[in-house]
């Protein structure tokens, strides 16, 4: 497309073992607004960083308008930063820290010499051009009484405009946003969502933000980019990625969200929560899925007329809405409604087809590279489990010595023999401490999805994940160690590359 400012390909940003930006691809078109959404450590700073120019990537490219920018340093970049810190000089009047930039650019002047000669010429601007710029970005951001203020004495929101007057005074093709409404308080901040959206507007400039709320990234973008460990996990416009998201960590993410199990059981219909419910997305027969509903897509009816009957267990007032959550069997339904239903009611639910949304499930086992030890143990994922390994060859067994013996008598040293390890997510045991598990690590990712939670656990070294569906709560960063059931390591022998 003709209309790309930046484009990423192949992008990824490694320190030291820690791979940040993994392999990612995005561009951005002219005059977008496009924000950068995902939880902390994700990489989206990083991204804002390598395309303003303050990282190099470790691999792949970055181009501007076509042209490779990946290695240009920043200051010869059309590209501004506007940071969470401000980072307002605090002995210098709004005037100055606005004109800053300005006073130290140089712009070529062309002149004609004598015989008419074209001579050009490296010039600073002059006073006035400067007062003009610096009055102009100040009226767009609304301080243009505040030219002679001592920047201590204006109000967050205030400090962040004139930060924001000094990244475009210079007319950058693109400004890009770090988090630059986190210092500011809830009001004002929901204010500056405004003000900003306005503001991108008046400019017709590209600004690509960074946030981890996504209030503020429905509220103000054109296209939202939701990242997770480093890679992309949707690009779309916010109404796309609420109402259609790509997988479970999106759905829950963007909004608040209902997730089930579920199964197709025909065309067009998913079972789910014990009932079958007519759908509009089509999956083959019989295929496990995961189901969304948003609270705000459950209707509450009389018992016996919707699809599930069910009981009230709690009920909350969210100032616009009551939040309630419905109960049938172990599942809770989270349900948002202008009508307050008592706790104790008991009464019905019903799903409109348009309002289920069907994904592919993401995680249906994990499923690992190890190899066996001499011991017949089998490592993997930064952890040494016991396993059975006669499963490897059909009624073999081990002789006294650990050796394997096949069902045609040979007998077989398994010792570094390369296997492929397959876990259920219902048979991971999580336990809480370091020291009576085979692997240890930290909870990264916690989904609940009805009637349970869906749990990554990521380990230290080799930062391998253990998918655990559980019945137990449990807290983000929470140190952990797993053990798993000797009779539910599946293992198969690992086939050489090319192998057939």
């Amino acid at each position: 497309m003709e209309d790309k400012i930046i484009e990423l390909i192949g992008v990824s940003r490694e320190f030291d073992t820690t791979l940040a930006v993994d392999n990612i691809d995005l561009y951005i078109q002219k005059g977008e607004f496009v924000t950068l959404l995902g939880p902390s450590g994700c990489g989206k700073t990083t991204t804002l960083r390598m395309i303003a120019g303050f990282e190099v990537p470790t691999s792949g490219k970055i181009l501007l308008n076509g042209k490779d920018i990946t290695k240009i340093p920043p200051y010869e970049r059309p590209i501004n930063t506007v940071f969470q810190r401000y980072a307002l000089f605090p002995h210098m009047n709004v005037f100055d820290n606005v004109a800053y930039g300005l006073k130290l650019k140089k712009i070529t002047a062309v002149y004609e010499d004598a015989n008419g000669n074209r001579i050009e010429k490296k010039e600073k601007l002059s006073r006035n051009e400067i007062a003009e710029k610096v009055s102009r970005v100040l009226k767009l951001v609304d301080l243009e009484e505040f030219e002679k203020r001592d920047v201590n004495t204006l109000s967050g929101g205030q400090q962040q405009r004139v930060a924001i007057a000094r990244a475009i005074v210079n007319e950058p093709e693109i400004l890009l946003l770090d988090e630059p409404l986190g210092a500011l308080d809830l009001k004002m901040r929901k204010d500056m969502q405004l003000e900003l959206k306005e503001m991108h507007k008046k400019l017709g400039i590209t600004f690509i933000y960074v946030t981890h709320d996504q209030e503020e990234a429905l509220t103000m973008s054109d296209t939202i980019v939701v990242m997770k460990d480093g890679t992309i996990q949707q690009i779309g416009t916010p109404t796309s990625i609420y109402n259609e998201p790509k997988n479970a960590f999106v759905a829950d993410f963007i909004g608040e969200s209902n997730i089930f199990s579920g199964t197709m059981v025909d065309k067009f219909k998913v079972k789910f929560i014990n009932h079958t419910f007519d759908c509009v997305d089509d999956f083959p027969l019989n295929e496990k899925v995961d189901v969304v509903v948003r609270p705000e897509d459950v209707v509450i009816v009389k018992a016996g007329t919707g699809a599930v009957d069910g009981t009230i267990t709690s009920t909350i007032f969210k100032g616009v809405h009551y939040e309630m959550v419905f109960t049938v069997g172990k599942t809770e339904i989270v349900i948002q409604d202008t009508v307050e239903h008592k706790v104790g009611e008991n009464v019905g639910i019903k799903i409109d087809p348009e309002s289920i949304h069907i994904m592919a499930k993401e995680f249906v086992s994990n499923v690992y590279d190890g190899y066996i030890t001499k011991k017949n143990t089998v490592c993997f994922a930064d952890g040494e489990f016991e396993c059975d390994v006669t499963q490897l060859y059909p009624n073999s067994h081990l002789d006294d010595e650990g050796y394997l013996i096949t069902e045609k008598g040979e007998k077989i040293d398994l010792t570094d023999v390369d296997v492929t390890v397959e876990v259920g997510l219902k048979d991971i045991e999580i336990i809480d401490n370091d020291e009576d598990g085979d692997a240890c690590g930290s909870i990264v990712s916690i989904i609940y999805k009805g009637d349970h939670y869906q749990i990554i656990i990521r380990t230290d070294e080799e930062e391998e994940d253990f998918v655990v569906d559980t019945e137990y709560t449990w807290n983000e960063n929470d140190r952990v160690s797993v053990k798993i059931p000797k009779d539910k390591i599946v293992m198969k022998l690992k086939q050489p590359e090319g192998a057939r």
